[in-house]
């Protein structure tokens, strides 16, 4: 059996192309996850696309799980990956789709493929959702012997806060153009916009931008 974890629009797009070629049941939120476990057989596959909530350790130890996770690991590991890659000035990543453990995004890895991080968010997560169709069907037809993360090479990444979206004065003083605009790209819709706080408070949120050098 099939099981697709997913309750974000990019993810709910991959598991509907996935279950055109392989039938496969949805999971869309935390409750109903929970009440699918009596319903978890041996052998079961479970994949988890845009999950956000902890999977219990005797889940992990019990099924097959993967994950797709939006950078190349080992590197930035934990929240907000595409965020902080455009923020850091990357210009490529990969979906990369691991075998679950108790250390979070430190399993051994089923597929990694890159996608590059230009344009707007919408652009990189029509990337992103081609190749999590591509990564779960080559997983679900191909007998795969995972590749063992570098340790070496990994680095972490803490997932984003609301309040972090906020430009300020600092930012405008200290930040380039182009630094700036990746700030902005990076937080369109669906992420908490970027956003200036204003006079009595109010605020004025950002969601296109464009930038000279």
């Amino acid at each position: 059996m099939i099981w697709v974890c997913a309750y974000r629009d990019w993810a709910n797009k991959i598991y509907q192309q996935v279950n055109l070629t392989v039938s496969s049941n949805l999971i869309s939120s935390k409750e109903q996850f929970n009440n699918s476990l009596k319903l978890f057989n041996k052998g079961d596959k479970i994949f988890f696309l845009g999950w956000s909530w902890i999977i219990p350790n005797d889940i992990i130890n019990k099924y097959e799980c993967i994950c797709l996770h939006p950078s190349p690991l080992p590197k930035y590991r934990g929240g907000s990956p595409i965020q902080h890659q455009i923020l850091n000035g990357e210009i490529t990543s990969s979906v990369t789709f691991f075998k679950m453990t108790d250390k979070v995004d430190a399993g051994p890895i089923f597929f990694q493929k890159d996608y590059s991080l230009d344009g707007n968010l919408s652009d990189i997560f029509t990337r992103v959702i081609s190749l999590g169709i591509e990564g779960v069907l080559h997983i679900l037809n191909n007998n795969i012997i995972p590749l063992i993360q570098d340790e070496d090479k990994a680095t972490y990444v803490k997932r984003r806060k609301k309040s972090a979206s906020e430009i300020k004065i600092n930012d405008l003083n200290n930040y380039t153009s182009k630094e700036l605009h990746n700030k902005i790209r990076c937080l369109q819709d669906p992420y908490p916009n970027a956003f200036i706080t204003c006079k009595n408070g109010s605020k004025l949120y950002i969601k296109l931008s464009k930038y000279e050098n």
